[in-house]
């Protein structure tokens, strides 16, 4: 997957292999939420092609380090739990929408378990939903956020 993001392609192609990757087809099909634009997925590709015409802020580097930090992190299941002891579980929570592209529904259910879903990690699947849940579902995303900072600050 890092390789197809980091090869010369097209923008057009470019741009609808990251947003099949990103979002649910459902959501890139919808009428643009701001009305701005005819689809969601119209919204997506403008905002990326302006972050591409950023010189300074988006560049051909930082984008192969980021892909290397995206496809070639490990952790075991070991360090894993090693993290939530240190950090608190109930401090922790995974959020995943079933249709995400970047992250299979798999990783997604082996990280709760390995972080500890059964010693207090939260774990929401969001049905349907991609990997940019902020966008897709903005006010579900907005509550689960603030659900969490609130059990968090309650936390001693």
């Amino acid at each position: 997957m890092c390789t197809k993001l980091t090869i010369l392609r097209s923008p057009d192609v470019q741009l609808n292999y990251l947003k099949r990757q990103l979002f649910s087809q459902s959501w890139l099909e919808a009428p643009d939420d701001y009305g701005d634009f005819p689809t969601n997925g119209d919204r997506f590709a403008a905002m990326d092609l302006a972050k591409r015409q950023d010189v300074e802020g988006f560049t051909r580097k930082g984008m192969i380090c980021q892909a290397i930090a995206a496809g070639w992190h490990h952790k075991s299941p070991e360090q894993l739990s090693e993290l939530a002891d240190k950090v608190g579980r109930q401090r922790i929570q995974v959020l995943h929408g079933t249709v995400d592209g970047m992250i299979s529904a798999p990783h997604g259910e082996m990280l709760a378990r390995e972080l500890g879903e059964d010693n207090g990690v939260t774990k929401i699947v969001v049905e349907g939903c991609g990997h940019v849940l902020h966008f897709e579902k903005t006010g579900m995303y907005h509550k689960i956020l603030e659900d969490m900072v609130e059990k968090v600050e309650g936390l001693e």
